[in-house]
């Protein structure tokens, strides 16, 4: 696939979907470094269908106590996409994990404990910057 900074879109905040719960201490501080940068310097990972968030739930929780209206996304067909491949962190106290049953937790409105699903990408998130002044924009 190969992702590179064009295919990033900004999203409007609402759309996104957890599902998973996250460190509150891990976002307090993934927020100061989001202000020292003044932006964002990685997008968040979502299926396009639902807005379920695969990777960057400790960044929208971020965009959610700044007040922003818009986060950077790169958008997958999750279901269908072969470079995107979900498991289970090591002693999270499940087995198994599907995409299905993420995009199910996601759009049920119900989230798993922190460090539950771990997804593998076959490239690598490209680095972006974003300010914040731009996120806080409506369209």
């Amino acid at each position: 696939m190969g992702w590179s900074a064009d295919d990033v879109e900004l999203v409007s905040i609402d759309w996104l979907k957890p599902h998973e719960e996250i460190r509150v201490k891990n976002m307090e501080q993934l927020k100061m470094m989001t202000l020292r940068w003044g932006g964002y310097t990685k997008p968040l990972l979502a299926d396009a269908d639902s807005g379920a968030i695969l990777d960057g739930h400790h960044r929208y929780n971020v965009g959610l106590a700044l007040g922003l209206r818009r986060l950077p996304v790169l958008l997958c067909d999750y279901l269908n996409d072969d470079d995107v491949e979900v498991e289970v962190w090591p002693n999270c106290g499940l087995l198994t994990l599907s995409k299905r049953e993420v995009l199910d937790k996601a759009l049920s409105g119900e989230l798993f404990p922190p460090k539950s699903s771990r997804h593998i990408l076959a490239d690598d998130i490209p680095p972006i910057m974003v300010s914040l002044e731009e996120l806080g924009r409506d369209e």
